[in-house]
Protein backbone atom coordinates (compact mmCIF):
# COMPACT_ATOMS: atom_id res chain seq x y z
CA UNK A 1 0.00 0.00 0.00
CA UNK A 2 0.95 3.17 -1.39
CA UNK A 3 2.83 5.44 1.51
CA UNK A 4 1.76 3.25 4.65
CA UNK A 5 3.20 0.42 6.50
CA UNK A 6 4.00 -3.35 6.05
CA UNK A 7 0.76 -4.93 6.35
CA UNK A 8 -0.25 -6.63 9.36
CA UNK A 9 -1.07 -10.63 9.01
CA UNK A 10 -4.06 -11.75 10.78
CA UNK A 11 -3.07 -15.36 9.48
CA UNK A 12 0.21 -15.89 7.78
CA UNK A 13 -1.31 -16.49 3.62
CA UNK A 14 -0.81 -19.58 1.58
CA UNK A 15 2.25 -19.97 -0.66
CA UNK A 16 0.40 -18.34 -3.94
CA UNK A 17 2.06 -18.10 -7.35
CA UNK A 18 2.01 -15.26 -9.04
CA UNK A 19 -1.21 -16.32 -10.93
CA UNK A 20 -2.95 -17.41 -7.80
CA UNK A 21 -2.25 -13.92 -5.40
CA UNK A 22 -5.15 -12.04 -4.68
CA UNK A 23 -5.60 -8.70 -6.32
CA UNK A 24 -6.01 -7.34 -3.29
CA UNK A 25 -6.33 -7.82 0.75
CA UNK A 26 -9.93 -9.13 1.29
CA UNK A 27 -10.40 -10.76 -2.19
CA UNK A 28 -9.74 -14.37 -2.49
CA UNK A 29 -7.37 -16.22 -4.21
CA UNK A 30 -7.29 -16.70 -8.15
CA UNK A 31 -6.97 -20.89 -8.28
CA UNK A 32 -7.66 -23.05 -11.45
CA UNK A 33 -10.63 -24.28 -11.12
CA UNK A 34 -12.45 -27.43 -12.53
CA UNK A 35 -15.54 -26.95 -15.16
CA UNK A 36 -18.11 -27.82 -12.99
CA UNK A 37 -16.67 -26.00 -10.01
CA UNK A 38 -16.63 -22.78 -12.70
CA UNK A 39 -20.56 -23.29 -13.46
CA UNK A 40 -21.37 -23.97 -9.71
CA UNK A 41 -19.07 -20.60 -8.65
CA UNK A 42 -20.99 -18.61 -11.75
CA UNK A 43 -24.67 -20.07 -10.40
CA UNK A 44 -24.14 -18.98 -6.97
CA UNK A 45 -22.87 -15.69 -8.30
CA UNK A 46 -26.48 -15.19 -10.17
CA UNK A 47 -28.30 -16.35 -6.96
CA UNK A 48 -26.42 -14.25 -4.65
CA UNK A 49 -25.94 -11.10 -6.77
CA UNK A 50 -30.04 -11.34 -7.80
CA UNK A 51 -30.62 -11.76 -3.95
CA UNK A 52 -29.21 -8.92 -2.47
CA UNK A 53 -31.71 -6.37 -4.87
CA UNK A 54 -34.62 -9.11 -5.19
CA UNK A 55 -35.88 -8.26 -1.51
CA UNK A 56 -36.31 -4.58 -1.86
CA UNK A 57 -37.61 -4.47 -5.86
CA UNK A 58 -40.16 -7.46 -4.38
CA UNK A 59 -41.27 -4.48 -1.88
CA UNK A 60 -41.20 -1.49 -4.54
CA UNK A 61 -43.27 -3.45 -6.80
CA UNK A 62 -45.90 -4.52 -4.69
CA UNK A 63 -45.74 -1.29 -1.64
CA UNK A 64 -49.63 -1.05 -2.80
CA UNK A 65 -49.92 -4.58 -1.72
CA UNK A 66 -47.94 -4.21 1.61
CA UNK A 67 -49.79 -0.87 2.21
CA UNK A 68 -52.94 -2.33 2.70
CA UNK A 69 -52.45 -6.01 4.14
CA UNK A 70 -50.71 -4.32 7.16
CA UNK A 71 -52.96 -0.96 7.15
CA UNK A 72 -50.12 1.49 6.69
CA UNK A 73 -50.48 4.99 5.45
CA UNK A 74 -48.30 6.14 2.40
CA UNK A 75 -45.74 7.82 4.39
CA UNK A 76 -45.74 4.56 6.84
CA UNK A 77 -45.03 2.56 3.94
CA UNK A 78 -42.56 4.75 1.90
CA UNK A 79 -40.30 3.94 5.36
CA UNK A 80 -40.20 0.19 4.15
CA UNK A 81 -37.79 1.02 0.83
CA UNK A 82 -36.13 4.11 2.89
CA UNK A 83 -34.57 1.46 5.52
CA UNK A 84 -33.38 -0.58 3.11
CA UNK A 85 -31.08 2.38 1.30
CA UNK A 86 -30.25 3.53 4.57
CA UNK A 87 -28.47 0.14 5.98
CA UNK A 88 -27.27 -0.39 2.17
CA UNK A 89 -25.17 2.64 1.98
CA UNK A 90 -24.19 2.60 5.78
CA UNK A 91 -22.81 -0.80 5.57
CA UNK A 92 -20.36 -0.20 2.65
CA UNK A 93 -18.36 2.03 5.23
CA UNK A 94 -17.72 -1.35 7.00
CA UNK A 95 -17.81 -4.09 4.65
CA UNK A 96 -14.65 -3.39 2.53
CA UNK A 97 -12.55 -3.22 5.63
CA UNK A 98 -14.38 -6.08 7.22
CA UNK A 99 -13.79 -8.12 4.22
CA UNK A 100 -9.86 -7.30 4.57
CA UNK A 101 -9.82 -8.52 7.95
CA UNK A 102 -12.06 -11.28 8.79
CA UNK A 103 -13.18 -12.34 5.00
CA UNK A 104 -16.23 -11.19 2.93
CA UNK A 105 -17.82 -15.00 3.38
CA UNK A 106 -17.81 -14.34 7.36
CA UNK A 107 -19.75 -11.50 6.53
CA UNK A 108 -21.98 -13.14 4.40
CA UNK A 109 -22.86 -15.93 5.88
CA UNK A 110 -23.61 -13.58 9.40
CA UNK A 111 -25.88 -11.13 7.01
CA UNK A 112 -27.57 -14.06 4.90
CA UNK A 113 -28.06 -15.65 8.47
CA UNK A 114 -29.52 -12.67 9.92
CA UNK A 115 -31.56 -12.04 6.99
CA UNK A 116 -32.77 -14.91 6.13
CA UNK A 117 -33.86 -15.69 9.99
CA UNK A 118 -35.52 -12.23 10.08
CA UNK A 119 -37.48 -13.07 6.25
CA UNK A 120 -38.87 -16.59 8.14
CA UNK A 121 -39.79 -14.85 11.39
CA UNK A 122 -41.86 -12.33 8.81
CA UNK A 123 -43.90 -15.24 7.07
CA UNK A 124 -45.79 -15.98 10.13
CA UNK A 125 -45.21 -12.53 12.04
CA UNK A 126 -46.91 -9.78 9.90
CA UNK A 127 -46.63 -6.80 11.25
CA UNK A 128 -44.67 -3.20 10.77
CA UNK A 129 -41.81 -3.57 12.85
CA UNK A 130 -40.98 -6.56 11.58
CA UNK A 131 -40.78 -5.58 7.99
CA UNK A 132 -38.77 -3.02 8.97
CA UNK A 133 -36.12 -5.18 10.70
CA UNK A 134 -36.27 -7.26 7.59
CA UNK A 135 -35.60 -4.27 5.27
CA UNK A 136 -33.02 -3.07 7.20
CA UNK A 137 -31.33 -6.83 7.34
CA UNK A 138 -31.85 -6.29 3.31
CA UNK A 139 -30.03 -3.58 3.02
CA UNK A 140 -27.01 -4.70 4.74
CA UNK A 141 -27.25 -8.34 3.27
CA UNK A 142 -27.24 -6.35 -0.01
CA UNK A 143 -24.41 -4.65 0.25
CA UNK A 144 -22.10 -7.97 0.79
CA UNK A 145 -24.46 -9.56 -1.66
CA UNK A 146 -23.04 -7.31 -4.70
CA UNK A 147 -19.49 -7.88 -3.67
CA UNK A 148 -19.54 -11.68 -3.23
CA UNK A 149 -21.50 -12.17 -6.73
CA UNK A 150 -18.60 -10.27 -7.94
CA UNK A 151 -16.17 -12.73 -6.28
CA UNK A 152 -18.01 -15.49 -7.14
CA UNK A 153 -18.08 -14.38 -10.78
CA UNK A 154 -14.45 -13.28 -11.44
CA UNK A 155 -13.66 -17.03 -10.16
CA UNK A 156 -15.27 -18.26 -13.03
CA UNK A 157 -13.50 -16.28 -15.95
CA UNK A 158 -9.75 -16.08 -16.60
CA UNK A 159 -7.57 -13.91 -14.87
CA UNK A 160 -7.23 -11.81 -17.86
CA UNK A 161 -10.98 -11.45 -18.52
CA UNK A 162 -11.12 -10.07 -14.66
CA UNK A 163 -12.90 -6.86 -15.44
CA UNK A 164 -15.67 -8.29 -17.56
CA UNK A 165 -16.18 -10.63 -14.43
CA UNK A 166 -16.44 -7.95 -12.51
CA UNK A 167 -18.58 -5.56 -14.75
CA UNK A 168 -21.22 -9.16 -14.54
CA UNK A 169 -21.27 -9.10 -11.08
CA UNK A 170 -22.00 -5.81 -10.05
CA UNK A 171 -24.73 -5.71 -12.55
CA UNK A 172 -26.57 -8.65 -11.05
CA UNK A 173 -28.65 -6.53 -8.20
CA UNK A 174 -29.54 -3.71 -10.65
CA UNK A 175 -31.23 -6.86 -13.02
CA UNK A 176 -33.52 -7.71 -9.55
CA UNK A 177 -35.61 -4.67 -9.75
CA UNK A 178 -37.09 -5.59 -13.21
CA UNK A 179 -37.09 -9.13 -11.94
CA UNK A 180 -39.08 -8.78 -9.03
CA UNK A 181 -41.76 -6.74 -11.27
CA UNK A 182 -41.83 -9.71 -13.65
CA UNK A 183 -41.80 -12.21 -10.82
CA UNK A 184 -44.30 -10.18 -8.65
CA UNK A 185 -47.76 -11.23 -10.45
CA UNK A 186 -46.92 -14.89 -10.69
CA UNK A 187 -46.30 -15.15 -6.98
CA UNK A 188 -49.47 -13.26 -5.80
CA UNK A 189 -51.50 -15.33 -8.60
CA UNK A 190 -50.02 -18.44 -6.84
CA UNK A 191 -50.94 -18.35 -3.50
CA UNK A 192 -51.71 -15.44 -0.99
CA UNK A 193 -49.86 -12.16 -0.54
CA UNK A 194 -47.75 -13.76 2.44
CA UNK A 195 -46.56 -16.25 -0.12
CA UNK A 196 -43.85 -13.14 -1.24
CA UNK A 197 -42.22 -12.89 2.14
CA UNK A 198 -41.97 -17.00 1.56
CA UNK A 199 -40.53 -16.58 -1.67
CA UNK A 200 -37.44 -13.54 -0.01
CA UNK A 201 -36.77 -15.90 3.51
CA UNK A 202 -36.20 -19.08 0.44
CA UNK A 203 -34.47 -17.28 -1.45
CA UNK A 204 -32.37 -15.70 1.45
CA UNK A 205 -31.41 -19.66 3.09
CA UNK A 206 -30.79 -21.02 -0.46
CA UNK A 207 -28.17 -18.07 -0.63
CA UNK A 208 -27.20 -19.09 2.61
CA UNK A 209 -26.66 -22.55 1.87
CA UNK A 210 -24.51 -22.15 -1.66
CA UNK A 211 -21.84 -19.68 0.04
CA UNK A 212 -21.61 -22.47 3.05
CA UNK A 213 -21.73 -25.25 0.36
CA UNK A 214 -19.07 -23.83 -2.08
CA UNK A 215 -16.86 -21.20 -0.32
CA UNK A 216 -14.52 -19.05 -2.19
CA UNK A 217 -10.90 -19.58 -1.84
CA UNK A 218 -8.79 -18.52 0.84
CA UNK A 219 -8.05 -14.77 1.00
CA UNK A 220 -5.43 -12.25 2.10
CA UNK A 221 -6.46 -11.30 5.91
CA UNK A 222 -4.33 -7.85 7.42
CA UNK A 223 -5.35 -5.85 10.12
CA UNK A 224 -6.97 -2.95 8.79
CA UNK A 225 -9.79 -1.77 11.55
CA UNK A 226 -8.56 1.27 14.01
CA UNK A 227 -11.03 2.64 17.23
CA UNK A 228 -11.85 5.75 15.16
CA UNK A 229 -12.95 3.82 12.60
CA UNK A 230 -16.04 3.14 14.50
CA UNK A 231 -16.56 6.37 15.65
CA UNK A 232 -16.60 7.75 11.98
CA UNK A 233 -19.20 4.82 12.00
CA UNK A 234 -21.14 6.14 14.38
CA UNK A 235 -21.18 9.89 12.73
CA UNK A 236 -21.83 9.34 9.33
CA UNK A 237 -24.34 6.23 9.47
CA UNK A 238 -27.25 8.34 11.28
CA UNK A 239 -25.82 11.32 8.88
CA UNK A 240 -26.97 8.79 5.92
CA UNK A 241 -30.47 7.76 7.61
CA UNK A 242 -31.81 11.15 8.11
CA UNK A 243 -30.51 12.54 4.83
CA UNK A 244 -32.68 9.63 3.46
CA UNK A 245 -35.42 10.33 5.57
CA UNK A 246 -35.20 13.30 4.30
CA UNK A 247 -35.29 12.81 0.13
CA UNK A 248 -37.65 9.93 0.76
CA UNK A 249 -40.78 11.31 2.96
CA UNK A 250 -40.10 15.09 1.38
CA UNK A 251 -42.65 14.48 -1.50
CA UNK A 252 -44.88 12.66 1.31
CA UNK A 253 -45.25 14.63 3.42
CA UNK A 254 -44.20 17.72 1.40
CA UNK A 255 -40.48 19.81 2.18
CA UNK A 256 -42.08 22.92 3.79
CA UNK A 257 -44.60 21.79 5.34
CA UNK A 258 -43.47 18.85 8.12
CA UNK A 259 -40.33 20.71 10.31
CA UNK A 260 -38.70 17.64 11.61
CA UNK A 261 -37.80 17.59 7.84
CA UNK A 262 -35.42 20.79 8.70
CA UNK A 263 -34.51 19.53 11.69
CA UNK A 264 -33.20 16.13 10.50
CA UNK A 265 -31.33 17.76 7.32
CA UNK A 266 -29.43 20.37 9.79
CA UNK A 267 -28.63 17.04 11.91
CA UNK A 268 -27.53 15.35 9.06
CA UNK A 269 -25.46 18.20 7.91
CA UNK A 270 -24.17 18.60 11.41
CA UNK A 271 -23.32 14.80 11.93
CA UNK A 272 -21.11 14.94 8.73
CA UNK A 273 -19.41 17.47 9.59
CA UNK A 274 -18.08 16.02 12.78
CA UNK A 275 -17.18 12.96 11.28
CA UNK A 276 -15.19 15.40 8.63
CA UNK A 277 -12.77 17.04 11.81
CA UNK A 278 -12.19 13.54 13.08
CA UNK A 279 -11.31 11.78 9.42
CA UNK A 280 -9.43 14.74 8.87
CA UNK A 281 -6.65 14.61 11.26
CA UNK A 282 -6.23 10.68 10.98
CA UNK A 283 -2.89 9.44 9.63
CA UNK A 284 -5.16 6.66 8.13
CA UNK A 285 -8.62 7.60 7.67
CA UNK A 286 -11.32 5.52 6.80
CA UNK A 287 -12.48 7.91 4.32
CA UNK A 288 -9.91 10.29 2.67
CA UNK A 289 -11.48 13.60 2.35
CA UNK A 290 -8.57 15.12 0.97
CA UNK A 291 -8.47 12.99 -2.45
CA UNK A 292 -12.34 13.26 -2.22
CA UNK A 293 -12.17 16.67 -2.12
CA UNK A 294 -9.99 16.87 -5.56
CA UNK A 295 -11.47 18.32 -8.56
CA UNK A 296 -11.17 15.30 -10.51
CA UNK A 297 -13.07 13.16 -7.39
CA UNK A 298 -15.32 15.44 -7.48
CA UNK A 299 -16.04 15.49 -10.93
CA UNK A 300 -16.62 11.67 -11.41
CA UNK A 301 -18.81 11.79 -8.28
CA UNK A 302 -20.98 14.26 -9.92
CA UNK A 303 -20.79 12.57 -12.98
CA UNK A 304 -22.21 9.12 -11.46
CA UNK A 305 -24.64 10.96 -9.61
CA UNK A 306 -26.30 12.42 -12.97
CA UNK A 307 -26.06 9.11 -14.43
CA UNK A 308 -28.04 7.60 -11.90
CA UNK A 309 -30.17 10.43 -11.43
CA UNK A 310 -31.13 10.29 -15.15
CA UNK A 311 -32.12 6.46 -15.48
CA UNK A 312 -34.64 7.63 -13.02
CA UNK A 313 -36.41 8.53 -15.85
CA UNK A 314 -37.11 4.68 -16.07
CA UNK A 315 -38.33 4.21 -12.56
CA UNK A 316 -40.49 7.50 -11.65
CA UNK A 317 -41.23 8.83 -15.06
CA UNK A 318 -42.75 5.79 -17.45
CA UNK A 319 -43.88 3.65 -14.76
CA UNK A 320 -45.10 6.32 -12.48
CA UNK A 321 -47.02 7.52 -15.54
CA UNK A 322 -48.27 4.28 -16.44
CA UNK A 323 -49.50 3.63 -13.01
CA UNK A 324 -50.83 6.81 -12.41
CA UNK A 325 -53.39 5.63 -15.80
CA UNK A 326 -54.31 2.48 -13.38
CA UNK A 327 -52.22 -0.25 -14.79
CA UNK A 328 -51.26 -2.42 -12.26
CA UNK A 329 -48.39 -5.37 -11.55
CA UNK A 330 -49.82 -7.71 -13.77
CA UNK A 331 -50.06 -5.29 -16.62
CA UNK A 332 -46.51 -3.33 -16.24
CA UNK A 333 -45.06 -7.32 -16.50
CA UNK A 334 -43.98 -6.82 -19.83
CA UNK A 335 -42.22 -3.57 -20.02
CA UNK A 336 -40.26 -5.00 -17.30
CA UNK A 337 -39.54 -8.14 -19.25
CA UNK A 338 -38.37 -5.91 -22.11
CA UNK A 339 -36.45 -3.57 -19.44
CA UNK A 340 -34.80 -6.99 -17.65
CA UNK A 341 -33.77 -7.66 -21.45
CA UNK A 342 -32.67 -4.96 -22.04
CA UNK A 343 -30.51 -4.72 -18.98
CA UNK A 344 -29.01 -8.07 -19.92
CA UNK A 345 -28.01 -7.06 -23.69
CA UNK A 346 -26.26 -3.63 -21.86
CA UNK A 347 -24.78 -5.84 -19.63
CA UNK A 348 -23.24 -8.37 -22.31
CA UNK A 349 -22.62 -5.41 -24.44
CA UNK A 350 -20.14 -3.55 -21.64
CA UNK A 351 -18.54 -6.48 -20.50
CA UNK A 352 -17.30 -7.59 -23.98
CA UNK A 353 -16.28 -4.47 -25.16
CA UNK A 354 -14.83 -3.22 -22.15
CA UNK A 355 -11.49 -1.62 -22.64
CA UNK A 356 -9.56 0.93 -20.94
CA UNK A 357 -9.50 3.20 -24.28
CA UNK A 358 -13.28 2.66 -24.92
CA UNK A 359 -14.50 3.74 -21.49
CA UNK A 360 -15.31 7.25 -22.37
CA UNK A 361 -16.95 6.19 -25.84
CA UNK A 362 -18.94 3.71 -23.92
CA UNK A 363 -20.11 6.56 -21.27
CA UNK A 364 -21.47 8.74 -24.45
CA UNK A 365 -23.09 6.23 -26.04
CA UNK A 366 -25.31 5.86 -22.47
CA UNK A 367 -25.84 9.36 -22.23
CA UNK A 368 -27.19 9.77 -25.72
CA UNK A 369 -29.51 6.32 -25.46
CA UNK A 370 -31.19 8.30 -22.37
CA UNK A 371 -31.36 11.34 -24.33
CA UNK A 372 -33.14 9.69 -26.97
CA UNK A 373 -35.60 7.47 -24.68
CA UNK A 374 -36.49 10.55 -22.85
CA UNK A 375 -37.61 11.89 -26.30
CA UNK A 376 -39.52 9.58 -27.10
CA UNK A 377 -41.72 9.30 -24.37
CA UNK A 378 -42.31 13.30 -24.39
CA UNK A 379 -45.81 14.11 -25.69
CA UNK A 380 -47.50 10.79 -24.11
CA UNK A 381 -51.09 11.10 -23.56
CA UNK A 382 -53.94 9.60 -21.31
CA UNK A 383 -54.42 7.17 -23.89
CA UNK A 384 -50.45 5.37 -23.98
CA UNK A 385 -50.07 2.17 -22.48
CA UNK A 386 -46.97 -0.12 -21.52
CA UNK A 387 -46.33 -1.57 -25.13
CA UNK A 388 -46.02 1.87 -26.20
CA UNK A 389 -42.78 2.63 -23.80
CA UNK A 390 -41.21 -0.58 -24.83
CA UNK A 391 -39.08 0.94 -27.08
CA UNK A 392 -37.98 3.84 -25.10
CA UNK A 393 -37.33 1.79 -21.93
CA UNK A 394 -35.56 -0.67 -23.49
CA UNK A 395 -32.96 1.88 -24.59
CA UNK A 396 -32.92 2.99 -21.46
CA UNK A 397 -32.34 -0.07 -20.11
CA UNK A 398 -29.61 -0.38 -21.92
CA UNK A 399 -27.77 2.89 -21.38
CA UNK A 400 -28.26 2.24 -17.61
CA UNK A 401 -26.16 -1.27 -17.68
CA UNK A 402 -23.78 0.15 -20.18
CA UNK A 403 -22.62 2.71 -18.07
CA UNK A 404 -22.33 1.58 -14.72
CA UNK A 405 -19.56 -1.06 -15.19
CA UNK A 406 -16.95 1.88 -17.15
CA UNK A 407 -17.40 4.19 -14.83
CA UNK A 408 -17.05 1.81 -12.15
CA UNK A 409 -13.73 0.45 -13.44
CA UNK A 410 -12.36 3.83 -14.20
CA UNK A 411 -12.94 5.04 -10.40
CA UNK A 412 -11.79 1.94 -8.90
CA UNK A 413 -8.16 2.41 -11.44
CA UNK A 414 -8.06 5.81 -10.61
CA UNK A 415 -8.21 5.12 -6.58
CA UNK A 416 -5.96 2.20 -6.84
CA UNK A 417 -3.30 4.33 -8.47
CA UNK A 418 -3.58 6.60 -5.17
CA UNK A 419 -2.90 3.58 -3.47
CA UNK A 420 -4.78 0.63 -1.98
CA UNK A 421 -5.99 2.31 1.02
CA UNK A 422 -8.00 4.76 -1.24
CA UNK A 423 -10.64 2.00 -2.53
CA UNK A 424 -12.65 2.16 0.88
CA UNK A 425 -12.98 5.91 -0.29
CA UNK A 426 -14.05 4.82 -3.31
CA UNK A 427 -16.39 2.48 -2.55
CA UNK A 428 -18.27 4.40 -0.41
CA UNK A 429 -17.95 7.25 -2.18
CA UNK A 430 -19.86 5.09 -5.55
CA UNK A 431 -22.03 2.83 -3.71
CA UNK A 432 -23.27 6.59 -1.99
CA UNK A 433 -23.87 8.17 -5.82
CA UNK A 434 -25.94 5.50 -6.67
CA UNK A 435 -28.11 5.03 -4.08
CA UNK A 436 -28.63 8.79 -3.32
CA UNK A 437 -29.33 9.01 -7.29
CA UNK A 438 -31.83 6.31 -6.90
CA UNK A 439 -33.18 8.18 -4.00
CA UNK A 440 -32.75 12.00 -5.18
CA UNK A 441 -34.30 11.42 -8.73
CA UNK A 442 -38.06 10.40 -7.35
CA UNK A 443 -37.33 12.93 -5.18
CA UNK A 444 -36.83 15.85 -7.02
CA UNK A 445 -38.84 14.53 -10.09
CA UNK A 446 -41.91 13.89 -7.74
CA UNK A 447 -41.54 17.49 -6.60
CA UNK A 448 -41.25 18.65 -10.04
CA UNK A 449 -44.09 16.68 -11.29
CA UNK A 450 -46.30 17.48 -8.70
CA UNK A 451 -45.98 21.44 -8.73
CA UNK A 452 -46.36 21.08 -12.91
CA UNK A 453 -49.48 19.30 -12.11
CA UNK A 454 -50.82 21.83 -9.47
CA UNK A 455 -49.86 24.45 -12.65
CA UNK A 456 -51.77 22.81 -14.94
CA UNK A 457 -55.01 22.16 -12.96
CA UNK A 458 -55.47 25.69 -12.92
CA UNK A 459 -54.97 26.75 -16.39
CA UNK A 460 -57.32 24.01 -17.39
CA UNK A 461 -59.76 24.81 -14.97
CA UNK A 462 -59.39 28.46 -15.71
CA UNK A 463 -60.43 27.11 -19.58
CA UNK A 464 -63.42 25.62 -18.26
CA UNK A 465 -65.74 28.09 -16.85
CA UNK A 466 -69.35 27.10 -15.73
CA UNK A 467 -70.97 28.72 -18.06
CA UNK A 468 -69.34 27.09 -21.06
CA UNK A 469 -71.57 25.16 -23.34
CA UNK A 470 -68.77 22.52 -23.94
CA UNK A 471 -68.19 21.88 -19.89
CA UNK A 472 -71.98 21.85 -19.41
CA UNK A 473 -72.43 19.00 -21.81
CA UNK A 474 -69.26 17.13 -20.74
CA UNK A 475 -71.02 17.47 -17.20
CA UNK A 476 -74.87 16.36 -18.85
CA UNK A 477 -72.87 13.47 -20.00
CA UNK A 478 -71.27 12.24 -17.33
CA UNK A 479 -74.52 12.62 -15.10
CA UNK A 480 -76.23 10.51 -17.94
CA UNK A 481 -74.01 7.54 -17.19
CA UNK A 482 -74.54 6.88 -13.70
CA UNK A 483 -78.74 7.49 -14.12
CA UNK A 484 -78.63 3.45 -14.01
CA UNK A 485 -77.29 3.37 -10.94
CA UNK A 486 -78.51 6.65 -8.98
CA UNK A 487 -81.81 8.11 -9.32
CA UNK A 488 -81.65 11.10 -7.10
CA UNK A 489 -80.91 13.57 -9.60
CA UNK A 490 -78.75 15.87 -6.95
CA UNK A 491 -76.53 12.66 -6.61
CA UNK A 492 -75.91 12.16 -10.16
CA UNK A 493 -74.77 15.67 -10.52
CA UNK A 494 -72.58 15.21 -7.81
CA UNK A 495 -70.73 11.80 -8.97
CA UNK A 496 -70.28 13.33 -12.47
CA UNK A 497 -69.31 16.55 -11.15
CA UNK A 498 -66.39 14.19 -9.01
CA UNK A 499 -66.02 11.80 -12.29
CA UNK A 500 -64.95 15.21 -14.47
CA UNK A 501 -62.57 16.44 -11.79
CA UNK A 502 -61.09 12.96 -12.11
CA UNK A 503 -60.29 13.17 -15.36
CA UNK A 504 -58.89 17.12 -15.27
CA UNK A 505 -56.23 15.61 -12.73
CA UNK A 506 -55.38 12.37 -14.95
CA UNK A 507 -54.54 15.19 -17.76
CA UNK A 508 -52.56 17.47 -15.86
CA UNK A 509 -50.64 14.57 -13.93
CA UNK A 510 -50.20 13.44 -17.74
CA UNK A 511 -48.94 16.95 -18.78
CA UNK A 512 -46.54 16.96 -15.60
CA UNK A 513 -45.01 13.75 -16.73
CA UNK A 514 -44.66 14.89 -20.17
CA UNK A 515 -42.83 18.22 -18.71
CA UNK A 516 -40.73 15.24 -16.65
CA UNK A 517 -39.53 13.19 -19.63
CA UNK A 518 -38.63 17.27 -21.71
CA UNK A 519 -36.35 17.88 -18.26
CA UNK A 520 -34.84 14.53 -18.28
CA UNK A 521 -34.43 15.13 -22.09
CA UNK A 522 -32.72 18.54 -22.10
CA UNK A 523 -30.53 17.11 -18.81
CA UNK A 524 -29.01 14.55 -21.04
CA UNK A 525 -28.75 16.50 -24.11
CA UNK A 526 -26.61 19.44 -21.91
CA UNK A 527 -24.77 16.65 -20.06
CA UNK A 528 -23.80 14.92 -23.61
CA UNK A 529 -22.56 18.24 -24.84
CA UNK A 530 -20.97 18.91 -21.91
CA UNK A 531 -19.02 16.00 -22.12
CA UNK A 532 -18.23 16.06 -25.75
CA UNK A 533 -17.01 19.72 -25.59
CA UNK A 534 -15.06 18.60 -21.95
CA UNK A 535 -12.95 15.37 -24.25
CA UNK A 536 -12.89 17.68 -27.22
CA UNK A 537 -10.79 20.38 -25.22
CA UNK A 538 -8.66 17.78 -23.61
CA UNK A 539 -7.97 16.70 -26.87
CA UNK A 540 -7.02 20.11 -28.16
CA UNK A 541 -4.48 20.81 -25.07
CA UNK A 542 -2.44 17.05 -25.76
CA UNK A 543 -2.63 17.01 -29.25
CA UNK A 544 -3.01 20.47 -30.56
CA UNK A 545 -1.70 22.85 -28.13
CA UNK A 546 1.45 21.26 -27.18
CA UNK A 547 2.12 21.92 -31.17
CA UNK A 548 1.25 25.08 -31.49
CA UNK A 549 3.57 25.86 -28.02
CA UNK A 550 6.78 24.28 -29.33
CA UNK A 551 6.28 25.80 -32.35
CA UNK A 552 6.34 29.19 -31.13
CA UNK A 553 8.89 28.74 -28.85
CA UNK A 554 11.04 27.23 -31.56
CA UNK A 555 10.60 30.44 -33.87
CA UNK A 556 11.31 32.75 -30.44
CA UNK A 557 14.43 31.19 -29.94
CA UNK A 558 15.76 31.22 -33.23
CA UNK A 559 14.84 34.82 -33.67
Amino acid sequence: MSGSAAPRFVVAPPQWSAEEYPTLPGSPAKLKHSVRRRVAYCLVAILVGLTGGLGNGLVVANLQAIQGQLGLTTVEAAWLPAVYYMFNMTANLLVFKFRQQFGLRLFAELGLGIYAALAVLHVFVHTFEISLLVRAASGLTAAAATSLGSLYMIQVLPRQKVFSAFIVGMSLSSMAVPLAWVLSPWLVDVSPWPSLYAFEAGLALCCLAAVMLFKLPVGMQVHVFERLDFVTFLLVAPAIALLCAVLVQGVNVWWFDTPWLAWALAGSLLLFALAAVVEWSRQTPLIRLRWLLHPSTLGFALGALVMRFMVSEQSYGAVGLLRMLGMQSDQLQPLYGVILVGMVLGTTLSALLFARERVLWMILISIALISVGGWIDWNSTSLVRPHDFFFSQFLMSVAAALFIGPILISGMVQAISKGYDHIITFVVLFSVTQSLGGVLGPALLGTYQAQRTELYLQAIAAEMPASSAQVAQRLQSQQQAYARVLTDPALQKQAGNAQLAQIVKREAGVRAYNDVFLLIGLMTFSFLGYAVLRQAWLYYQAKVHPIITRTFVYKKIHT
